[in-house]
């Protein structure tokens, strides 16, 4: 009779003797090896992937020992080592002496030298290890288990940002590995007071959280806000950080991000510098970040990286291809429709010989270009890349050619839609980027049934919905909205970095100094040359 038959026959006649319920759950793992290893293999339901390796050590009166593994989770090379060391037989004789109770204590030793190990008794607190990756060994006549941090497996490598590209910068991006994700961070930040806070969400995927800030720089008061709303998440799986992004952010019914996200080390370093918290989830390389505010989605990291008067430039230069993303094709429905005197009377004269023989109003020529041109948007991205790009340039001339020949819509309806477009995709932050997409559709069909005064009216609902959101408590328009002259150092211009002295006021309320003063470059201080 091999090892599971006797296995299973123990297994056969407790369940006979004791007839346990079924709803009773196992807290405490039992003394007998065989016992565990097969609620083991009960629990994990047999896997395929399932690893138990069975050792005999000691010669006169053996002690019978076992080590389970999840195969694909572990690092075989660490998880091999971990094994030979800790169960390797040194010297038979001496080996023979030694006692069961003995061989514990030597096998507990011999692992403590080669690795970081924990001593687990608790039995779903066992399944879990399993399940993360480490490696457990299991000695018969003990109801604790050795464990060792051997996980491993197939992981992707660091590569460039894929969504946040940059000029001038680090080409660094955050992988799937909760673990390398927190690395690359400390890389940048070499403090004491970085503090990196974990937890698992989700009770089945069980996914590791990492919690993110600088101690005494974080805003207190949010860092307490961002652990109750974490721990109030009672789901069964998180697989993105997506998903946790829906479950702790202020307001839902809204077409704004109220949490910031990146695949940039740098970005979320620069955030964190100035007190802010961020959430890394395991099995995701975007990173979220909070507090956010409205004008955060309209900065790169390469602004910092070059002169300021160029990266001011630049960020102006977003915030105006924003607005016209926004306005575009509603102001132009608005004014030929409703307000042709506001045209120039050539332009005017143009537009009406364009829109000779189109059989729609430009409201629907309009929504049809638009909506035609996200449809091209959503399967470029779609498509394999080899092929994306070219099907979206292509799709887009030929669809556009066409329809103007054949007298379905103007050729300055193509423009504006064309240059809408073109004007959405400057915005460094894809979030931020899809809230006009959204706005876009409301905003005509104001245009085209009330003129400019839909549009205003739109307008001022759309900066009074602004106003009302909150990030974790942030205003979102801070510092505009409370007006914060201190803080406008870094908005829509970017002042030089040695005058950048403080951190935004609500962000961080304590520690609010950055540098000293008087970094500012003088001609005293540099070289004459004499």
């Amino acid at each position: 009779m091999n090892f599971w038959d006797r296995c299973r026959n123990k297994l056969k006649k407790l369940n006979r003797t004791e007839n346990p319920s079924p709803e009773k759950e196992v807290k405490v793992l039992e003394k007998k090896l065989e016992e565990n290893l097969i609620k083991i293999k009960d629990e994990l339901g047999d896997s395929s992937d399932l690893v138990i390796r069975y050792f005999e050590l000691g010669t006169e009166s053996p002690a019978a020992a076992a080590v389970v593994y999840i195969s694909g989770l572990v690092d075989d090379k660490k998880a091999n080592k971990f094994i030979e060391e800790s169960l390797k037989v040194e010297d038979p004789l001496k080996e023979a002496a030694y006692s069961q109770k003995d061989m514990f204590d030597i096998v507990r030793d011999r692992a403590l030298s080669i690795n970081n190990i924990v001593m687990v008794s608790d039995w779903n607190k066992l399944l879990l290890t399993i399940l993360n990756g480490e490696t457990v060994i299991l000695l018969d006549g003990y109801n604790e288990a050795i464990t060792a941090n051997t996980k491993g497996g197939q992981t992707r490598e660091i590569t460039e940002p894929s969504t946040q590209l940059v000029i001038r910068g680090p080409k660094v991006a955050f992988t799937e590995s909760i673990g390398t994700n927190v690395a690359l961070i400390r890389r940048y930040i070499k403090s004491p007071n970085l503090r990196v806070e974990t937890q698992q969400v989700g009770s089945i995927t069980k996914t590791d959280t990492a919690l993110v800030y600088i101690k005494g720089t974080v805003n207190e008061k949010v860092l307490r806000e961002v652990k109750k709303r974490l721990n109030k998440i009672e789901v069964e799986d998180i697989i993105e950080s997506g998903n946790i992004e829906e479950y702790i952010q202020d307001n839902a019914f809204t077409p704004f991000p109220t949490i910031y996200n990146s695949e940039r080390p740098d970005a979320v370093v620069g955030n964190l510098l100035e007190g802010r918290i961020a959430v890394i989830v395991d099995g995701t390389p975007f990173v979220l970040v909070v507090p956010a505010l409205f004008i955060q989605f309209f900065q790169s990291p390469s602004d910092y990286y070059q002169n300021y008067l160029i990266g001011s430039f630049l960020r102006m230069l977003r915030i105006i291809s924003y607005i016209i993303s926004i306005l575009t094709p509603s102001l132009y429905i608005a004014l030929t429709t409703f307000h042709p005197q506001m045209i120039p009377t050539s332009l005017l004269i143009s537009l009406a010989a364009q829109h000779e023989g189109v059989p729609f109003p430009v409201i629907v020529e309009v929504l049809i270009m638009e909506f035609t041109f996200e449809i091209i948007r959503e399967a470029g991205l779609r498509m394999p890349r080899a092929v994306g790009q070219a099907v979206s340039i292509v799709g887009a001339l030929v669809l556009g050619q066409a329809a103007v020949q054949a007298g379905i819509v103007s050729p300055t309806t193509i423009i504006v839609v064309a240059f809408t477009g073109i004007a959405s995709f400057a915005t460094p932050s894809y979030n931020i980027a899809v809230a006009p997409r959204l706005l876009r559709f409301l905003m005509m069909i104001l245009a085209g049934g009330f003129g400019l005064y839909g549009v205003f009216v739109a307008l001022f609902i759309l900066i009074a919905h602004l106003t009302s959101l909150r990030s974790f408590g942030i205003p979102y328009l801070s510092p505009f909205a409370p007006f914060i002259p201190a803080d406008f150092k870094d908005t829509i211009i970017r002042r030089p970095l040695w005058s950048l002295d403080s951190r935004p006021r609500l962000v961080s309320q304590q520690n609010n100094k950055r540098q000293a003063r008087g970094n500012k470059p003088s001609p005293s201080d540099n070289h004459n040359g004499n």
